[in-house]
């Protein structure tokens, strides 16, 4: 058996629960994708393949939301992240500790954002219910909160690391995937009683 054929079988085998137990720092999407992807550069005809794959930039759509229950109060933060036929290929849900619902925005988009350039993406469409963050950072509104400003500016950061970014403003129930995520970061925070 080849080793791109082992990948190819762990990725389609292993269930959540395992994917879970063996990597508990990632979600089972994520680490599915990477598995995936993996098995593709033995070979000189793989690689060439690989090379010409690398080549064609990997569109994506990024669906981040944050939740603070109290603003400020406990917060929870969530991502989802779509190939260029709106197929999801990661999503994460992340406990964010006491902060206020801007803070868990900005926060989750950076979460976001880490996860998009993990997963290879080199042209981003983000969409984000926020529309004071949307238009900070479309440059729209000035950051004048001193909480949000070095969160603003380490988004700005990491959005010059794609080839081609967008950011646009949804309406919440076009961003109800993250936003379930970004409650369970919340109600599956270390500290809850199961």
């Amino acid at each position: 058996m080849k080793y791109a054929q082992i990948i190819s079988r762990l990725a389609r085998d292993l269930t959540d629960r395992e994917l879970q137990r063996i990597f508990p720092e990632a979600e089972p999407a994520t680490i599915r994708a990477l598995l995936r992807n993996s098995g593709h550069g033995t070979g000189r005809e793989s690689r060439r393949a690989k090379k010409s794959r690398s080549a064609t930039p990997s569109k994506c759509s990024l669906y981040t939301d944050g939740a603070s229950r109290g603003n400020p109060g406990l917060a929870g933060a969530g991502m989802v992240l779509l190939d260029a036929s709106g197929r999801e290929i990661a999503a994460k849900s992340a406990y964010l500790g006491r902060c206020t619902n801007n803070v868990a925005e900005y926060k989750a988009l950076l979460l976001g954002l880490e996860l998009a350039r993990e997963m290879g993406c080199t042209h981003l469409n983000i969409y984000l219910d926020s529309e004071l963050i949307v238009r900070q950072l479309n440059k729209i509104y000035q950051v004048k909160n001193a909480a949000l400003k070095p969160l603003y500016e380490k988004a700005c950061h990491l959005l010059r690391s794609f080839a081609e970014v967008s950011v646009s403003h949804v309406v919440r129930a076009r961003n109800r995937r993250a936003d379930e995520l970004a409650n369970q970061g919340i109600d599956n925070r270390p500290d809850s009683v199961k």
